[in-house]
């Protein structure tokens, strides 16, 4: 394990991580956005009602070349992005970049709106239609028939690391953090390994029907996921409404002059409150990813630019409405900067323990009267400095903590148990559930419920619909008799992502989705002329065409 996070760390240092200048990732999809935005006129603003139309069933025609209609093919698209990045990955920006990081979250979103249309027009027009009447689209098919043959390498490993990403970040990550939120929600602990046999068997359930179910149910489940919480967002900022400008203002003032917080939340450093917004905004809404058309190159049209209209608003809903429902509620309740009161499961592979000096007891840690003697216990990069015995923390630890079996001895009892007490900094979805328990609390207890219920939505749809992502990669690399396998593989693998140190599966998750971008932008930028030239055409015969009525 140990030699598995040197390597992560690695190649997550190499793809977004460089410490005194921009990251290339960063430079090519801010880079990208902003030459699409004005080559196509800003499109995301003038075409924003016409995909709004499109989406509404205007336009559906059930004759239309394709697997699912316009809606779904956006339900199947929010699925993979409404979800654990809303929820985990807007607390994760403003814990390592603090608040400000929500604002490079919006610029990656504004300039994603463009993105996202480039490339899902690009994969209607580009599409194939299977020997079984079906469709398969995306940038590896965009790649290789528009750019030409001798640019198939490019779509090859495109390819190849959309599934890696499927594998990693549409789906260990999203049972990492369902595991995560199910372990700290309620008054038994969950173990792990159980929430990952339960999500994963309702996974493969779904995703064994191929892209007709997956539509049937993200269509379903999307709406649903998308009310519960927003509705409970709404209600917390409006209790909380005299927070709400405060918070913009912290939003605004923290993007260009960030500020460590009280407990050490946010670095202060510029570069890392912007990268950490664009991170976790591209993790988020996908934009330049390549995924997303993949699902988008799915949808019954034959116009390519109809469901080019329909992808941009998906950037919109997912980082400019819900992403910032999710940092306003972790800046304007204050939970942001705060240490909680919490109880520290010994056997959490998200705790780290550090010991200063040998004793005779060797990975033993020495408590007294609530403060380790020889080392630390941190959770996030943060110690928790304090140890209780109860709940309550009214009474202070005082025993060992042995850090190989993860048990703690109360002396002078002799008492043993697995659990002690404590105050931590949060993160990821723990931290948005602590805003939301805080943030209704005025009303009712509970409140981290609903983000559990959330959690467990978003994370199975996302789940759902990144397993079509890479179903249609692993197609084209190997064939359709290659399917059945990649489904057994990602099941497999949504369950050990549940049982594994939520650090590393995030940051595989960050290395493959910045390595399948590059390829993708290689092609955007070379394919850009064609969205110009295609778009241009298709609003001239529609002005044509409403002239003539």
């Amino acid at each position: 394990m140990e030699v598995l996070e040197r390597v992560v760390g690695f190649l997550n240092n190499l793809v977004w991580n460089t410490p005194e200048t921009l990251p290339a990732m960063v430079i090519l999809l801010l880079g990208y956005g902003i030459f699409i935005t004005l080559r196509m006129g800003f499109i995301q603003i003038r075409r924003f009602t016409h995909g709004i139309k499109v989406v509404s069933g205007f336009y559906d025609n059930p004759d239309d070349t394709g697997d699912v209609n316009h809606f779904q093919a956006l339900s199947t698209a929010l699925s993979a992005t409404v979800g654990i990045g809303n929820i985990a990955g807007v607390a994760i920006a403003i814990h390592y970049g603090g608040p400000g990081a929500l604002f490079w979250m919006w610029v990656t979103a504004f300039f994603g709106m463009a993105i996202k249309y480039s490339e899902c027009t690009l994969a209607v027009k580009y599409r194939i239609q299977n020997a079984d009447g079906s469709v398969s689209g995306g940038p590896m098919y965009y790649i290789e028939r528009g750019l030409g043959e001798n640019w198939k390498w490019l779509a090859v490993i495109f390819a190849s690391l959309a599934v890696i990403c499927s594998f990693f970040t549409g789906n260990a990550i999203q049972a990492n953090t369902v595991a995560d939120v199910m372990e700290n929600s309620f008054f038994i602990i969950v173990p792990p390994y159980v929430t990952g046999l339960i999500t994963a068997s309702l996974v493969g359930i779904v995703i064994i029907g191929g892209i007709k179910r997956i539509g049937y149910v993200t269509a379903r489940l999307t709406p649903l996921m998308a009310i519960v919480y927003v509705l409970g967002a709404l209600l917390i900022l409006l209790i909380n409404y005299d927070q709400v400008l405060p918070s913009f203002g912290k939003i605004f003032s923290y993007a260009f002059n960030p500020q460590a917080g009280a407990w050490g939340v946010g670095s202060g450093l510029f570069i890392t409150t912007m990268v950490w917004g664009v991170k976790r905004g591209l993790f988020s809404n996908e934009a330049g990813q390549g995924s997303a058309p993949i699902a988008h190159g799915a949808a019954k049209t034959e116009e390519p630019v109809r469901e080019g209209v329909v992808a941009l608003l998906e950037p919109f809903i997912d980082t400019i409405m819900v992403c910032t429902m999710t940092g306003l509620v972790i800046i304007s309740t204050g939970v942001w900067d705060t240490k909680h009161m919490t109880e520290v499961n010994l056997g959490s592979p998200d705790l780290d323990f550090e010991i200063s000096q040998s004793l005779d007891q060797p990975n033993t840690l020495v408590v007294e009267d609530g403060i380790i003697q020889n080392g630390s216990m941190l959770r996030s990069d943060f110690a928790i400095d304090t140890v209780f015995a109860n709940i309550e923390q009214t009474e202070l630890f005082s025993g060992t903590i042995d850090t190989d079996s993860y048990t703690a001895t109360y002396e002078p009892s002799g008492e043993v148990s697995s659990i002690v007490y404590g105050k931590e900094i949060y993160n990821g979805a723990t931290l948005t559930s602590q805003g939301f328990e805080d943030g209704l609390a005025p009303l009712f207890p509970g409140g981290k419920y609903i983000v559990t219920i959330s959690v467990l939505l978003f994370a199975i749809s996302t789940s759902i619909s990144w397993s079509y992502y890479g179903d249609r990669s692993i197609q084209y690399l190997l064939g359709d008799k290659s399917i059945i396998y990649y489904k057994a593989v990602y099941v497999v693998l949504h369950f050990v992502g549940a049982i594994t140190a939520l650090g590393t599966i995030w940051a595989i998750g960050d290395i493959a989705l910045g390595l399948m971008t590059f390829p993708n932008l290689i092609a955007l930028f070379a394919l850009s002329g064609v969205v110009y030239g295609t778009t241009k055409d298709y609003f001239k015969r529609m002005e044509e065409s409403e002239d003539n009525d």
